[in-house]
């Protein structure tokens, strides 16, 4: 199944203070995710970012803000974005069919959001190398549950240039020089 760029949108997960530092490969993990909004962001992709439990867990972390520059936030406590009425909201109001899904932690969060997805008829787009949690073998089982049930599994300069399809398309040179 082929992902189309029009008929996408995005989620960065949890990626807060006080819970990064404890995630494991955390450096790697917001380079790509850097370079993941960058990408998206050329290709026009709408980004929603959610908080959980902002009060204990902080806000989202700088290099991501600095990324984003104006964004405003979803605050939930549920562990699934799906709980949250608000993010529901915001998700069915863009009208996507695919949902690009990083952020921590893969096996909480990211995992139950991710079955949500699924059930509410989205196809949820992981993207592996953008996704993580404290534990390596929590991230690794999480992967596999997801991919067993029906998401797709991919990295971020996969679903770049898929979603920039043409090398011809505009976005091309861009998404390009931030991949090298």
């Amino acid at each position: 199944m082929r992902v189309l760029k029009e008929d996408t949108a995005g989620v960065i997960i949890d990626v807060q203070e006080k819970l990064y530092p404890h995630i494991f490969k955390n450096e790697q993990l917001i380079n790509n995710l850097i370079i993941l909004l960058k990408g998206l962001k050329v290709l026009n992709i709408p980004i929603l970012v959610t908080q959980q439990y902002t009060k204990g867990l902080g806000p989202t972390i700088q290099p991501i803000k600095e990324e984003l520059q104006k964004f405003s936030f979803i605050e939930k406590t549920s562990f699934s974005c799906c709980d949250e009425p608000d993010f529901k909201m915001h998700l069915s109001k863009l009208g996507k069919k695919f949902v690009i899904v990083a952020g921590i932690e893969a096996h909480v969060c990211v995992l139950q959001t991710t079955i949500d997805l699924l059930a509410s008829g989205y196809t949820p787009v992981l993207i592996e190398d953008c996704v993580s949690s404290r534990k390596e073998k929590d991230k690794e089982i999480a992967i596999e549950r997801m991919r067993a049930e029906g998401a797709i599994i991919s990295t971020y300069e996969s679903i770049l240039f898929e979603l920039c399809r043409y090398s011809e398309a505009s976005e091309f040179r861009a998404i390009t020089k931030l991949v090298k």
